[in-house]
């Protein structure tokens, strides 16, 4: 094959043959060099993809050159070489998924949250389905079918948060970070309750207040919550129950998990009044600054005066 030469422009090959041919003694071989220098060579051959477009596979049981050896990796002989063994498969006794039983992968302890994006609630707003100057509870959410089962309780998902378009109030389980800067920046406000599935039943049933209770006080939720709500001025529990014929309290959290949980101000926890100053939400652990003002100025201690150490 003959030499792959690259195509130089006519007038370049011009400018460097006119010169050889004034001063060299073989200016007759100048046609045959303007031929060589200005014909179109083959690149077909070196033609390639581009880089990490191809990876070359490994083909297995084709010898030693395959990449995998001699046996394909499969070792030699027995059952995982000549044939295929069963996921599980332990010899043809009795498995141990039986003799042992399943355990593990589920979280018994874990809440069943149903979801609901910002972006839902406001499609409901504008369908006329939900009333967003009253507060936005599990009983509306699930009354107009925004969500199907409360089951453990309600969780707000940011989702498209943009898609908020006026103020709204939510008393509801849980909330993400993004749904509560959300539901702030367009100057409504978020509250979460703990609530158990009984109270959810009752909830629903119009047998119990959806937000207020035992612990609850002006300062769980803001005031324009309150007024949304008709509650009367005296916001104790008993006082509710009276004036709206219910029948059943709220429970309050009794388990560490879940008062830390509404305790936490991070989370528009309706137990967040009850820190105390430089208070963090742990029952167990105490924040650097508590511990400080716990500890009081530490005194020195004096020596007498014949006491030289």
């Amino acid at each position: 094959m003959p030499p792959r030469l690259m195509a130089l422009p006519t007038q370049l090959s011009q400018l460097i043959i006119r010169p050889a041919m004034q001063t060299s003694p073989l200016a007759f071989l100048a046609p045959t060099m303007q031929q060589q220098q200005s014909r179109c060579a083959s690149i077909l051959s070196s033609l390639s993809d581009n880089p990490s477009a191809y990876n070359k596979r490994i083909r297995r049981g084709r010898g030693p050159a395959s990449g995998k050896g001699k046996t394909s990796g499969r070792g030699h002989k027995g059952q995982k070489q000549h044939g295929k063994v069963p996921a599980g498969f332990n010899g043809g006794q009795t498995p141990d998924i039986v003799v042992h039983g399943e355990k593990g992968w589920n979280n018994i302890f874990a809440a069943d949250m149903a979801p609901v994006n910002l972006e839902r609630i406001q499609e409901w707003i504008d369908q006329g389905r939900i009333d967003p100057t009253r507060p936005i509870t599990i009983r509306e959410l699930t009354h107009s079918r925004c969500i199907h089962q409360p089951k453990d309780g309600v969780k707000i998902l940011g989702g498209s948060a943009a898609a908020l378009k006026q103020p709204v109030h939510l008393v509801v389980s849980r909330a993400s970070a993004s749904a509560i800067q959300a539901v702030e920046a367009a100057g409504g406000s978020l509250t979460t309750r703990f609530y158990t599935r009984n109270a959810i039943r009752h909830i629903l049933r119009m047998e119990s207040h959806p937000f207020i209770s035992l612990a609850w006080s002006p300062q769980s939720g803001p005031e324009a919550l309150l007024k949304a709500d008709g509650a009367p001025e005296d916001l104790s529990e008993a006082n509710v129950m009276k004036s709206r014929g219910l029948k059943y309290r709220l429970p309050d959290p009794t388990r560490r998990r879940d008062i830390e949980y509404y305790r936490d101000p991070a989370h528009r926890g309706y137990l967040a009044h009850l820190l105390k100053p430089m208070e963090g939400p742990s029952l167990f652990f105490r924040s650097p600054e508590e511990r400080k003002s716990t500890a009081g100025t530490k005194k020195e201690k004096i020596l007498p005066e014949n006491r030289l150490w």
